[in-house]
């Protein structure tokens, strides 16, 4: 397999000289900000100073200058060192002055695990919640005492959780509201839990669930859904004479998730902090990054990062109501039944309702946990890193525009989950937000075989993510060698990683494959990435952006993009869009020649209006025009402001679609064609490519697969 790098005059001879001239030093000489990183595991208390210097000792003779420091508890007796006692801070201490002697820098988790922000010192009114609600049926004449409601069952379980956490689990509780509705109304809303965020399937390993499908007309009013929360005494007692027939007695109340620190070391489980709640997630970092840099070495820690979210989603906080109220417009409170499944007003109502709960909780998360972080990482120097996929409970695209160093997730081909979706989205972030640098944790794998992965084995798909828009690798993963040096293979991390450490037998071999990252890293991050084709996403969340199978070629775990490359667009970032000489162009000076919209029939009037803007001023558009709103706000006029909206649309009709939302890319690049466009890379022979361009210069990363 070759690698060529071909520089092209976009201007004269002499500018493509001079260009290639000041590239030509950092190409061969490329800095410690170009060399790959490693994710730096440590395995609940198992530590010493000696191995922490042996290893990044043997990073900085390797080329490597990156560490993401995480400490776990995977399949490994606890060590004797407790996670956050003075002992462990000052062995911290002591991994920080070692990073500062050597010139390597740090990224540290924001909590301990791989996942989330939380640990032992986050309450109940502080940690991720749920709202759920008893349920009673209560008869004319009847009295009733309505019972607590249970929290709902984690989607990890509770096994891994000490006892006086499963205790403080159910002793957190707080009453919301008692509503009652007719007995009447018993048919559900399928896959309710996953649309009213009790739940969030990963993406990468299991099945999503369909849209929300018409409900029978049994939904009562919302005026018949009576509010009785002043009529309970606080053992649940009611003072209510029902009317008559039967009723459904609903006690609402706030619950734990159930979401805790994992997989952490023992000492650091604990509830995963509320999302929706900035009070509370500056009490956590405050208590852990906080303390954590109050024992480091200056300026080593250089950016806080969010790894993959396994927290599960949320639907409640204490001001929940109030922001929604101020957010979407109307009180949520009588759609509360919806919560459980039991459709309020008309089934497009309550599918409205639920639209709207999931968009005000991405909201949330997006500014009141997410910028949160960002902002807590400026106020110390620092940026954030974030990987913004799989089972978040938003929009992947809009989640990653929020990072500074938007991150991706791989898995080594045949080694464990398909996670290539990730590489586009985190790629696509970045290159609209205009960031040089986009990472990945690569290579990440599973399983007894994977220990004999190696540079050779995985040069493919290594140039497969570089031709993707990848720049900086972080290897999973370099286990700390805590163990003897004559005990080999070494220490793991449980089942997991390609094992890339100094206990493996080519490490003194391995600094010729990271010089060869760190130059192709050193001229990806030159000028922008060209892309031709905008693919909007649809509004609202969960989301996660999956172009047309079509516009991808080769295997699904390695496919490259084809001769017009694209990137996917959060609704979000569309909004800074403007058009210049037909061109969709974002501040960071991304363009792109089409934008495609998805096929769904729904679109806020605010998002309709910016479309109508773009294609007034020219833009080139393939799509077909909204009929109605998603939400309730301001319902029924929305839905008349979004048809209103969408005749002013100058749209190219898509034709077939190719999956769920967009047309075939031959369907595109005919378009394209039509407008005297060409394919930016064409070739019959099994290569991949991508492009970055600059004033006066182009550069084609180009590989062989074969």
């Amino acid at each position: 397999m070759r690698f060529f790098l071909l520089i092209c005059a976009a201007l004269t001879c002499q500018l493509a000289a001079a260009q290639t001239a000041r590239l030509k030093p950092g190409f061969a000489h490329p800095g410690d900000a170009y060399k790959p990183g490693v994710y730096w595991y440590f395995m609940d208390g198992n530590m010493n100073a000696e191995s922490i210097t042996k290893d990044l000792e043997a990073m900085k003779i390797a080329g490597i200058s990156h560490v993401l420091f995480l400490e776990v508890n995977v399949g490994v007796p606890r060590g004797r060192v407790d996670f956050f006692s003075p002992e462990w801070l000052r062995l911290f201490a002591h991994a920080t002055q070692e990073c500062k002697r050597l010139g390597i820098v740090m990224t540290l988790g924001i909590g301990p695990g791989w996942t989330g922000s939380g640990g032992p010192w986050v309450k109940g009114s502080q940690s991720m919640q749920h709202l759920v609600a008893s349920e009673t049926l209560v008869s004319k004449g009847q009295q009733a005492k309505l019972p607590i409601p249970a929290p709902r069952k984690p989607f990890f379980g509770e096994d891994g959780l000490p006892e006086e956490f499963k205790k403080a689990r159910q002793d957190f509780y707080q009453d919301v509201a008692v509503l009652a509705i007719p007995a009447t109304t018993t048919q559900k809303i399928a896959h309710s839990d996953e649309k009213a965020l009790y739940y969030r399937a990963p993406y990468s390993s299991a099945a999503v669930p369909p849209n929300i499908p018409d409900t029978p007309e049994t939904a009562p009013p919302v005026s018949e859904v009576l509010d009785l929360t002043g009529k309970m005494d606080p053992d649940g007692t009611l003072h209510w004479t029902p009317p008559k027939g039967d009723w459904i007695v609903l006690r609402f109340g706030a619950r734990n998730n159930g979401a805790i620190t994992r997989p952490a070391p023992v000492p650091g489980l604990g509830f995963e902090c509320d999302k929706f709640d900035t009070t509370a997630l500056y009490a956590h970092l405050d208590a852990y990054v906080g303390k954590i840099l109050k024992n480091s070495a200056p300026g080593v820690i250089q950016r806080l990062h969010i790894d993959s979210w396994e927290a599960g989603p949320q639907n409640w906080t204490e001001r929940f109501r109030q922001e929604f109220r101020q957010r979407r417009g109307y009180d949520p409170q009588p759609y509360y039944p919806v919560y459980l499944g039991y459709a309020v007003g008309s089934d497009d109502k309550s599918a409205r309702f639920l639209w709207d709960l999931r968009q005000t909780a991405q909201e949330l998360i997006l500014e009141n946990h997410a910028r949160a972080v960002r902002t807590y990482a400026h106020r110390h120097d620092m940026q954030l890193s974030l990987e913004p996929y799989d089972m978040n409970p938003t929009s992947d695209l809009e989640l990653g525009s929020v990072a500074d160093v938007p991150m991706a997730e791989f898995w080594s081909k045949g080694y464990g989950y398909n996670t290539a979706f990730s590489v586009i989205e985190a790629t696509s972030a970045g290159h609209i937000e205009g960031h040089a640098l986009i990472q990945s944790e690569s290579f990440t794998a599973g399983g007894e075989e994977a220990w004999k992965q190696n540079p050779s084995s995985m040069k493919n798909q290594g140039d497969w993510a570089l031709a993707s828009g990848i720049n900086l690798f972080f290897f999973h993963t370099f286990q700390n060698q805590f163990m003897p040096d004559s005990d080999k293979p070494g220490a793991t991390m449980g089942p997991y990683g390609v094992h890339w450490d100094r206990s493996q037998t080519w490490w003194p071999m391995v600094g010729a494959y990271h010089t060869y990252l760190s130059r192709c890293g050193y001229l990806l991050r030159q000028g922008r990435t060209v892309a031709d084709i905008l693919y909007l996403t649809p509004e609202g969340s969960p989301n996660v952006f999956v172009p047309p199978v079509s516009a991808l070629k080769g295997v699904d775990t390695i496919a490259d993009r084809r001769g017009f490359n694209f990137d996917g667009c959060a609704p979000g970032e569309l909004m800074k869009a403007t058009v210049r000489d037909g061109r969709i162009v974002f501040p960071s000076g991304a363009t792109y020649k089409i934008l495609v919209l998805p096929a769904v029939s729904s679109m806020t009037p605010r998002l309709t209006a910016k479309i109508a803007s773009l294609s007034d001023a020219g833009a080139t558009i393939i799509g077909t025009a909204p009929l109605r709103s998603p939400s309730l706000t301001d319902y029924p006029h929305c839905d008349a402001v979004v048809r209103a909206l969408g005749r002013r649309l100058k749209l190219i009709p898509p034709g077939p679609l190719d999956g769920q939302f967009y047309p075939y890319y031959d369907a595109v690049k005919t378009v394209l064609e039509q407008k005297g466009l060409t394919e930016d890379f064409t070739t019959d022979a099994p290569l991949r490519y991508t492009h970055r361009t600059g004033p006066g210069w182009d550069i084609y990363f180009v590989s062989n697969t074969s």
